[in-house]
């Protein structure tokens, strides 16, 4: 995620070493990141002194969902949590509704929020005062 979001706050080429000095990632450690963001289509690269890594579409058109699947698989597990495995034919657990309604809704949103949004949400968050928290006292 940390690539992606860089490369699109970026809006141009990056190298390797400076996707890792923006978001404090190690440097080594990328080529393994970015080789599985260019398999899914969502990155590309060029090489040479002036190649680099570059966002294959638009901030607004990848999902937070397709680059975390890119990178880490399906995001709702077929698994049963309680009795592993998948789900039985012959009945399902007592989490199976809770669990299997909040893993869909969790992938609704991770779909809809796309990187334009978290850039957005970078810049607003730099830019905005922090707040301080008063302490708490015995009062209350």
């Amino acid at each position: 995620m940390r690539s992606v979001l860089a490369l699109a706050r970026a809006g141009k080429r990056l190298k390797a070493r400076e996707i890792a000095a923006e978001m404090a990632l190690p440097e080594k450690f990328l080529p393994q990141v970015l080789g599985l963001l260019i398999k899914a289509g969502l990155v590309g690269s060029v090489a040479g002194p002036d190649g680099g890594y570059e966002l294959r579409r638009a901030p607004g058109e990848i999902s937070l969902l397709e680059v975390i699947e890119a990178a880490e698989g399906p995001v709702r597990s077929q698994e049963c949590v309680l009795r592993g495995g998948p789900c039985r034919l012959d009945g399902t657990c007592a989490v199976h509704d809770a669990w299997f309604d909040t893993q869909a809704a969790l992938a609704v949103k991770l779909a809809r929020t796309t990187f334009a949004d978290l850039r957005r949400n970078t810049r607003r968050a730099t830019r905005a005062p922090r707040r301080r928290i008063a302490p708490a006292t015995s009062e209350a």
